[in-house]
């Protein structure tokens, strides 16, 4: 197979409704598709960098730019064997992982779709379903979040993600036990803490939480593992996983507990496998993060929490948790078990709609 071109395409989303972190609120998403053709064929992913520079220091418009001038003209014209193979073409580019994994995991895609396999096969998956639960952005109240919360396990998710922050931790996650006592919860804290906050989350630590997630900075592996020694509840670690290596200091360490595995942060499916391997090997749990993505990268994401490592329920909520009308289909709906079907079709298992007008369109051919 020989990589004939590529096409980067952008185009701007409205969330249902604002969706509030620890570093601030999002009401719309700048979307990057990457469609790479060869045979006839196209596989697509979708970059997942936001458009600013807090959760990660890739943005839209870094993550545009390092495809196009650098990472695309290492792909183009190159005949990979196997899916794997791709990854190594980037290997002169430092960093950058969301633009690598754009352009790998639509190989992937491309590769299952030439060989007439779901990616989820290609992939070494198991399962036909996969548990999953959704992501709540902060409240204004207490009372506001206790009512969020009820509307999703109403609607049939049986694991909810809390989003706190320094003011909106404690008392928050108090209120949503007093109601939902065994509803599974976990919270995110996106970096807010330091370990001088400790007591914040001993308050929080006879909560039955089932993870507390990347409450320390977005590079510490160090401190985290001081805040583990102090807590029963499991240390989620995300930010701070860019790589198979960071997963090996990390439990090294013992600076957490589990590990969310979200494929655009660690460079893609290659990596992401990598990592669920290893920790697999450790006994550690893993799950599947998101990122406010579309039907693309949802499809993506299901298919690699089929792998047998995939443990917890992760934050692949159904099509219709952020977007009135996504850019892809057949959407994913919640199944009555908190599960979302895994694909059988080739590939991903969707395609774009036709009808979507892009804001930014780019082709880039392979020299003859």
């Amino acid at each position: 197979m020989r990589i004939e071109s590529v096409e980067l395409r952008q185009v701007r989303l409205q969330l249902k409704a604002p969706f509030t972190t620890s570093f601030g609120t999002t009401l719309e998403r700048s979307c990057i598709i990457v469609a790479v053709h060869a045979e006839a064929e196209t596989g697509l992913a979708e970059c997942v960098a936001f458009e600013g520079p807090w959760y990660s220091y890739e943005t839209a418009t870094t993550a545009w730019h390092i495809m196009s001038d650098y990472l695309i003209h290492a792909l183009l014209g190159a005949s990979p064997a196997e899916p794997e193979d791709i990854w190594p073409l980037f290997a002169a580019v430092r960093g950058h992982n969301m633009a690598k994994a754009a352009l790998e995991m639509a190989c992937w895609d491309l590769f299952a779709r030439l060989r007439d396999v779901s990616l989820s096969t290609l992939l070494g998956g198991t399962r036909d379903s996969v548990p999953v639960g959704v992501s709540l952005g902060i409240e204004p109240s207490p009372a506001a979040l206790v009512e969020t919360v009820g509307r999703y396990l109403a609607q049939g998710y049986r694991r909810i993600k809390l989003k706190i922050a320094p003011g909106k931790d404690a008392e928050f996650v108090e209120a949503v036990r007093g109601a939902y006592p065994d509803a599974l919860t976990q919270v995110d804290a996106n970096s807010a803490y330091t370990l001088e906050d400790v007591a914040v989350f001993k308050q929080m630590d006879d909560r039955n939480l089932l993870l507390i997630e990347q409450p320390l900075g977005p590079d510490d592996i160090v401190d985290h593992a001081a805040l583990q020694r102090e807590l029963k509840t499991p240390i989620c670690l995300d930010e701070s996983i860019h790589s198979p290596d960071d997963v090996r200091h990390a439990l090294d360490l013992r600076s957490c507990r589990v590990i969310n595995i979200k494929a655009g942060r660690v460079g893609g499916h290659l990596q992401s496998r990598a990592i669920e391997r290893l920790c697999a090997a450790g006994n550690v749990p893993v799950w599947c993060g998101g990122m406010l993505e579309t039907n693309i990268g949802r499809a993506h994401n299901v298919a690699l929490a089929s792998l047998p490592g995939f443990t917890l329920p992760g934050d692949i909520s159904a099509s219709e948790r952020y977007y009135a009308h996504d850019i892809a289909g057949p959407g994913f709906t919640l199944n009555p078990d908190s599960t979302l079907t895994v694909p059988t079709a080739p590939g991903i298992g969707v395609d774009l709609d036709p009808d979507i007008r892009w804001e930014r369109q780019e082709t880039f051919n392979a020299k003859r």
